[in-house]
Parts: C-alpha cells; sequence; structure tokens
C-alpha cells in the first residue's frame, strides 16, 4: 500500500472512530432522559465507556501511536487476536493509563469511577441507583463535549444536538434528602462509592471534572425576558454564591424529624379523631404500603422503624377525608 493510500485510510478510521464516539455520547444521553427506561445507569455507564474508548483510540490513531494488543519476539510484533480473527484494541482503562494520555487527572477519576460502578453491577441486577451517580454522569457528559472538541474541533461537539431535560414535577426537600440516603442502593454500590471518594484528596473531590454539582434555586422576574432560563449561574466568588453556599450546608446538615407510630396516631387523635387508634394506623400503612423504602415515608434506624414529616402529613389528610369514619 503506498503511503498516500495508508494516509487517506488513516484518517478514514479515524473520522469514524470519531463519528461513533459521538453517536454513542448522544446514545447515551439520549438513554438517560428517556422516561420510559428504567435500566437507566447501567446503560448511560457502558455507552460512555464506549464513547471515552473510541475517542481515545482516534486521538491514539491521530498521534500514530499502536492500541493494539502485541507481545514483541525476536524484535517482532505478534498481535493479539480473538477467536474470529480481529484485532484486540486497548480497553479504555489501558487508554487512560497511556503516557500520552490527553485527559486531565480529574476526568480520569470520573472515567475509572463509573468504570467501578460497570463492575460491581456488569455481573448482578442493581435497584435505581439514577440518583446517587447523577452528578459523575453531567461530569463525565460535560467532560466528554470538552475534549472531542478541545482534540477534533468545536465541529465535533454535541452540546449544540442536546438541551436540558425537563420535568413534569419540581423536587421537594424530603425528595433531595431522600437521595442523599436512600436505603435502596445497593451495599456493593454504596460500599465502593464510599471507597473510591474517600481516597481522594479535597480538591479532586470537589472538582466539576469529576462531578458536576448544580445548586437550583427558583427565580421571578418581574419583566417579560427576564430570568427566562431554569438554571443561572453566577461566579463562585461572588456574594450570591457565597451565601448560596451557606443556605445549602445548613439545610443539608439538617436532619429529618423523624416519629413513631405512637406519636402520629397522638397527633391526628389531637386534631379531634379520636377513632383513629394503633389498628386503624397499622392497617393504612400496610394498605399503602407504607414501609416500601422506595415510598420515602420514613426509615429504620437500630432495626426500629420511624415515619417522616411527609407520613404524617399524609395520615392527616387521610383522617380529614375520612373524618366521618374516626370522629
Amino acid at each position: 500500500m503506498s503511503s498516500k493510500k495508508r494516509t487517506r485510510r488513516i484518517g478514514s478510521v479515524r473520522s469514524e472512530l470519531i463519528s461513533k464516539s459521538r453517536e454513542a455520547a448522544l446514545s447515551a444521553v439520549q438513554i438517560f432522559n428517556n422516561p420510559q427506561i428504567l435500566f437507566k445507569s447501567e446503560l448511560f455507564i457502558v455507552t460512555m465507556n464506549i464513547a471515552w474508548t473510541y475517542l481515545l483510540h482516534s486521538y491514539y490513531r491521530k498521534l500514530k501511536i499502536e492500541y493494539r494488543y502485541f507481545r514483541t519476539e525476536n524484535n517482532r510484533r505478534t498481535f493479539d487476536k480473538t477467536r474470529g480473527g480481529a484485532y484486540k484494541y486497548w480497553d479504555l482503562e489501558k487508554c487512560l493509563n497511556h503516557q500520552k494520555c490527553p485527559l486531565d487527572n480529574n476526568t480520569k477519576l470520573n472515567i475509572k469511577f463509573l468504570m467501578g460502578i460497570r463492575h460491581e453491577i456488569e455481573h448482578q441486577m442493581t435497584q435505581r441507583i439514577d440518583g446517587s451517580l447523577s452528578a459523575k454522569f453531567q461530569a463525565n457528559c460535560l467532560n466528554f463535549n470538552r475534549y472531542i472538541k478541545k482534540l477534533f474541533g468545536n465541529a465535533h461537539g454535541i452540546d449544540k444536538h442536546l438541551a436540558f431535560s425537563l420535568q413534569f414535577s419540581s423536587i421537594s426537600k424530603d425528595q433531595i434528602s431522600q437521595l442523599d440516603q436512600d436505603p435502596s442502593l445497593p451495599r456493593n454500590i454504596d460500599s465502593f462509592i464510599r471507597n473510591f471518594e474517600n481516597d481522594l484528596t479535597d480538591d479532586e473531590y470537589n472538582s466539576s471534572a469529576f462531578a458536576y454539582r448544580v445548586l437550583f434555586v427558583a427565580k421571578t422576574a418581574n419583566h417579560r425576558g427576564q430570568a427566562d432560563q431554569v438554571i443561572e449561574f453566577v461566579k463562585a466568588e461572588s456574594d450570591v454564591a457565597k451565601s448560596a453556599n451557606q443556605k445549602y450546608a445548613v439545610i443539608k446538615e439538617t436532619e429529618r424529624r423523624k416519629y413513631t407510630a405512637g406519636e402520629i396516631v397522638k397527633h391526628v387523635q389531637c386534631l379531634g379523631f379520636k377513632k383513629f387508634r394503633m389498628y386503624e394506623h397499622t392497617q393504612l400503612w400496610k394498605k399503602k404500603d407504607g414501609k416500601n423504602p422506595s415510598q420515602g415515608y420514613g426509615v429504620t434506624v437500630a432495626k426500629a422503624w420511624y415515619w417522616y414529616e411527609s407520613w404524617r402529613d399524609f395520615v392527616e389528610s387521610h383522617c380529614k377525608e375520612n373524618s366521618d369514619l374516626y370522629r
């Protein structure tokens, strides 16, 4: 093969790798934003790993770095192949560990974090983990878009194809707390996350390249055309940001009020519903599956069940709707 044909072929393969990389990244985001798909996190992680692998393969091909596995015997390369005869290309971990890898340390940490989650889930069924990992997913997407444009040009960016995912419901304080304390998070996933993050420095943990965390603040506007964006960004060193960080810290550190079943019953009886007793309370939570962690009505502490304020409010509403039965 002539040098010109070889150069054209290298360029063609590199372009195809970039294209496949972009398609994989777009697919990952579309999957995660699809409300009809329940296996979101698992599919996102696997698909983004593919996207990063293709991206780095394309980069190494650009630098003419051999990214196929091989052995050297008697000054001669012997390439590893699959049973079907195809070359074995570097996996993502090998790409990240190469000395010419173009990614910064925090971006690598983010990818390695998701790779670790993939190893934990690939051989077993998982429960819902979307809320616990979304900050890492967002950082992964932004990192990918930044690097594909940096390495191959702005024309390859994916930001122009995507917008913020819209929701039909607002997020309450109880829901936010539930994400932080979700008891349904599998033990192996929770253990991996804690061990991984405990090994990070403060700078690595707080880096937006590792986990992209956004503080949402409701804002009103007096005139048309003002504040017409869901998210408004302010500089980290500004007075607004400092104030928001202080308020957020106070909210985050506030322990959720917990109630015993007896306290719930006593509360509604004080409101005049004297016939709502412990028996009625037990029948109600069993009917509503109130102790299912996914409901967010309570939590187990030291092998004892405690109810959150959301359940107390639900019981109160139930009694008011059926006041003829309990007065």
